[in-house]
């Protein structure tokens, strides 16, 4: 009997300095996650920012037409709640991803494969930044019919819609990171994430505010993309709008690089 000739096993898949297409299944992954259940993770945030200006225009009543620079206050209004509901959510998705994850015990499933931390961080940060901006076109569109939404700079809105999603995934990558079950999360929703987001300006001019409590507005970054969007919308801003470019920019930097350390060490993630 003749044996059967032997074959060489197949090489090792090169996969270059960057595994784009891991990259981009991951990324698909998290874009998934939220697109099916898209009642919840979209619908739902639309119809929260059309319940919050509804109240504030029932309950300022004709004061809701008085004027803040140049606009109305609804006018006013409403790019802080579209900013309020991107960041939300973009938190909401990479947090949640990670902290589901491990407690169902599948983190596993993300950390085999061939990805790098800077991959599995881009991957996951991009994922929720999505979403965020995906909500935020949602809240931009169903506000049409109730408030003129003015466009004063293009550049300053994309900036700020981007930087300010990804700043808020990448703090759900770390809140994720770090929570070892859902209290810690709703902890950090409830204590940091949303007394950042509300006291950023979102519903008021920081201007009104007391010489003390402005100083500590300005250390707030949430205050920034806040700002800065709402810039681009109406030309009004409390602070200098380079100042924003620039804190929005350097946060997202530290923040990613941050995010790479603790992945790389296995921080919570690697038994």
């Amino acid at each position: 009997m003749t044996e059967a000739p032997a074959f060489p096993p197949p090489a090792p898949r090169a996969m270059g300095p960057v595994n784009w297409l891991g990259l981009w299944e991951l990324y698909l992954r998290e874009v998934r996650r939220f697109i099916k259940v898209w009642q919840q993770t979209i619908a739902a945030p639309m119809v929260v920012s059309l319940l919050f200006l509804a109240i504030f225009a029932l309950a300022l009543g004709s004061s809701a037409q008085q004027t803040v620079g140049q606009v109305s206050f609804m006018e006013f209004l409403a790019p802080g709640l579209i900013m309020m509901g991107m960041v939300q959510n973009a938190f909401a998705n990479t947090s949640s991803s990670l902290i589901i994850s491990k407690i169902q015990g599948n983190i596993i499933d993300v950390l085999m494969p061939p990805l790098s931390p800077w991959e599995l961080t881009l991957g996951f940060a991009l994922g929720g930044m999505t979403r965020g901006m995906v909500v935020g076109v949602a809240i931009g569109v169903g506000m049409l019919p109730f408030v003129t939404l003015h466009i004063h700079n293009w550049g300053y809105i994309l900036f700020h819609a981007v930087g300010a999603s990804m700043i808020l995934s990448l703090l759900g990558i770390l809140a994720g990171v770090w929570s070892e079950k859902f209290d810690h999360m709703a902890g950090i929703t409830n204590f940091i994430i949303t007394p950042l987001s509300f006291l950023s300006g979102t519903f008021y001019s920081i201007d009104r505010l007391p010489d003390n409590f402005l100083f500590i507005a300005h250390l707030n970054p949430f205050f920034y993309m806040v700002d800065g969007f709402r810039y681009g919308f109406i030309g009004h801003e409390a602070a200098l709008p380079e100042t924003g470019l620039w804190v929005v920019a350097l946060t997202n930097v530290v923040l990613m690089l941050t995010c790479h350390v603790l992945i790389r060490s296995g921080y919570r993630l690697k038994s």
